[in-house]
């Protein structure tokens, strides 16, 4: 059974910083779809960057792209996420999730809860001065 285990998540001042990590047991990260999704209070759960491919082709949603970049480390069997020139609006409860790319029904360009079955914790960032 796999397991995902977010950390990394912190208080940030605005502007600044912070790199959440997605250390991954019971499989192989090269054989999943694997990225994150946030949710902030009263809102959605949305998807913001993942791998969808063994290869290492990602998506990354276009509001968060160029702030935000997904990376993998395949000895450590882990994923992080680098968040730079953060905002307020970045606050949320960050959650890893993972599909195996064999049952991925999802597409390439996107990503929805539903295409994921395995979740995270979620770790807790919060941007405020």
């Amino acid at each position: 059974q796999l397991k995902l285990v977010e950390s990394g998540g912190a208080l940030v001042q605005p502007g600044g910083s912070l790199r959440l990590s997605c250390v991954v047991s019971g499989g192989r990260v090269n054989e999943y779809a694997i990225g994150w999704f946030r949710q902030a209070p009263g809102k959605e759960r949305e998807g913001l960057t993942f791998f969808w491919y063994e290869d290492g082709s990602s998506y990354t949603r276009m509001d968060v792209m160029g702030r935000f970049s997904l990376s993998r480390d395949l000895a450590k069997n882990t994923v992080f996420l680098q968040m730079n020139n953060m905002r307020p609006e970045d606050t949320a409860v960050y959650y890893c999730a993972a599909e195996p790319f064999v049952s991925y029904k999802g597409g390439e360009h996107s990503m929805y809860e539903k295409d994921f079955t395995s979740w995270g914790q979620g770790t807790q960032v919060t941007v405020a001065s």
